[in-house]
C-alpha cells in the first residue's frame, strides 16, 4: 500500500521540476513555488505515424490563489515545437524564482 502511494506522488521531471501532463495541457514546476510553467499544445503535425507538438502556448502563472485567474497570467507566448517552448519555459520559470 505504501508504494503504491509512493508511485502516485512521483512525478516526470525536467531539469529537476515536476512535469505533470493532462492531454494537451502540461504542468512545469512546483505548486508551493510563486511561479509555475503552463504548455498548452494548439496544434499537432503528424511525423512518420506520431503527432507531434506543432504550436504550443507557453504560460507563466503565479501560483498565489487569491489572485483572479486574469492576474495571475504573468506572461505568455506561442512557440513553435515543444522542445523549444520547453527551454523557454525553463527560462521564464528560472528568472521568475529567482527574482522572487
Amino acid at each position: 500500500m505504501a508504494e503504491a502511494k509512493k508511485a502516485a506522488q512521483e512525478f516526470s521531471t525536467y531539469k529537476g521540476r515536476p512535469l505533470v501532463r493532462c492531454g494537451d495541457e502540461i504542468y512545469y514546476g512546483n505548486m508551493s513555488e510563486p511561479y509555475v510553467i503552463r504548455l498548452q499544445v494548439k496544434s499537432k503535425n503528424e511525423v512518420n505515424g506520431l503527432e507531434i507538438a506543432d504550436k504550443v502556448t507557453v504560460q507563466l502563472l503565479a501560483t498565489d490563489p487569491d489572485l483572479s485567474p486574469r492576474k495571475q497570467l504573468v506572461k505568455s507566448s506561442e512557440k513553435h515545437g515543444l522542445f523549444v517552448a520547453m527551454d523557454i519555459a525553463d527560462i521564464w520559470l528560472e528568472r521568475a524564482l529567482a527574482n522572487n
